[in-house]
């Protein structure tokens, strides 16, 4: 969501971004924006309580597609992705099931097609990308990448690279993400 987030503020206020790098954003190909919500999202059945992080951790480490995660991405999603339960008892889900499925059910509606904004960012973009596509029918595979693959052609000056990794790039390859910041032409200005 944050590449999307990231998509509609430079759109709105293009003075404030001087470049842009897109993880794997979910801006699908403009034919999937139907105006109709997806089907719910199994996201919604996601256990959400947890006895610690720790629980967490360890159910999470040698499943898909949290075994593919660096260790200490895993350990911080685990450690901060939980807050104590409101009942006093473990801890919950920062985000919860029902709103992260909404999230995913939305993402056809209309006002989540950004493709008449693309053309308004001056900023250089960069879109990093993984290189298996979710096709448009059949279950939603969370590994499987959402971002249309010439999302970058829609940009005034976009550029488009195709990583081996699923849609979780920050959470398999942290280091590689951070290098394309830190080579970035702003970063390389500072």
């Amino acid at each position: 969501m944050g590449g999307h987030a990231l998509v509609l503020a430079a759109a709105l206020v293009p003075e404030a971004f001087a470049e842009l790098i897109l993880v794997d954003p979910v801006i699908m190909p403009r034919a999937l924006y139907t105006g109709r919500p997806r089907e719910p999202h199994y996201a919604r059945k996601r256990r959400s309580q947890w006895t610690s992080a720790q629980e967490m951790f360890e159910r999470f480490k040698d499943r898909p597609p949290f075994r593919d995660w660096d260790v200490a991405v895993l350990r911080d999603y685990c450690d901060y992705g939980l807050v104590p339960a409101e009942s006093g008892d473990g801890y919950v889900l920062a985000c919860s099931p029902d709103i992260e499925a909404s999230i995913y059910e939305a993402s056809t509606l209309n006002d989540a097609n950004l493709y008449d904004q693309l053309d308004k960012i001056e900023a250089r973009v960069t879109v990093i990308r993984a290189p298996r596509f979710m096709p448009s029918e059949g279950p939603m595979d969370m590994t499987a990448s959402l971002t249309t693959p010439d999302l970058a052609t829609h940009f005034r000056d976009g550029r488009d690279i195709e990583v081996p990794y699923s849609h979780f790039i920050p959470m398999e390859a942290p280091g590689m993400v951070a290098d394309y910041v830190k080579g970035s032409s702003v970063s390389s200005r500072a």
